[in-house]
């Protein structure tokens, strides 16, 4: 059986929808939290084996090492993932650990993007796994942002942040914004991040009722999404095997 390994940063931040979806495609899904669960030797060694690494968010800063010194380990997990050329997905905090292990910079924006908002796909992006999000809401909640690494193909932005998503060849994909919310679990995310919403002066109440609105779509166009990226990944490596 295949293993996807999801790096989970806090536990209502999870694969979400995704999870379902790999395991209709064979994968066996394990977690591992990288705060509490020391990134030693066995640790990397699973990160290594699994067939996909799925780098999930969390309110804390990809360059926030000094404060949280686990992030120093997991940010050289990524790194050998990415100089092995394996598989490896990214979703907001993940992605900023992504590209900063690809030697891009990662900074504040000076404001908070929150809430549901489509994006603009590039060309590459609409020629890309992200079709089928054209005009679709997706879930944004971040206050960093990442500058494009060398080597990668821009393929979403919006105007509050300009490098929304980007690949790097067939198997490296980072996003910026949520693709993986579970509509039924969203309040589990304003109760998580219930002091956030207060300092950036939301509602709970407007976000509660645009994800009812917002998830039942975002979700039909996650489960495309990532069938198109894992069909890509298979066709990769039955020609690796050829």
């Amino acid at each position: 059986m295949k293993t996807a390994l999801a790096l989970r940063h806090v536990h209502f931040e999870d694969l979400g929808m995704l999870e379902p979806l790999l395991q209709a495609r064979g994968y066996q899904v394990r977690y591992l939290d990288p705060a509490v669960d020391a990134l030693v030797a066995d640790a990397v060694a699973d990160a290594s084996a699994a067939d996909l690494l799925v780098v999930l968010g969390g309110p804390l800063g990809a360059c926030d090492e000094a404060l949280y010194p686990f992030l120093a380990a997991e940010q050289h997990l990524i790194a050998q993932r990415l100089a092995q050329g394996r598989p490896l997905l990214g979703i907001c905090l993940g992605a900023q650990l992504m590209a900063r292990a690809l030697g891009a910079r990662v900074a504040p924006m000076g404001s908070k993007e929150i809430g549901f908002g489509a994006l603009t796909l590039t060309e590459a992006g609409r020629e890309s796994v992200l079709a089928p999000l054209a005009g679709v809401p997706v879930l944004h909640w971040h206050g960093d942002r990442f500058d494009l690494p060398a080597g990668a193909q821009l393929l979403a932005s919006t105007a509050q942040c300009a490098q929304q998503a980007f690949a790097r060849g067939p198997a490296v994909l980072g996003l910026q914004f949520h693709l993986e919310l579970d509509g039924r679990n969203f309040e589990r995310w304003l109760v998580g991040h219930c002091c956030e919403l207060a300092q950036a002066g939301m509602d709970p109440r407007s976000l509660r009722a645009d994800a009812q609105r917002c998830a039942p779509a975002l979700a039909q166009a996650a489960q495309q999404v990532l069938g198109r990226w894992l069909d890509g990944l298979e066709v990769c490596a039955s020609g690796a095997v050829r």
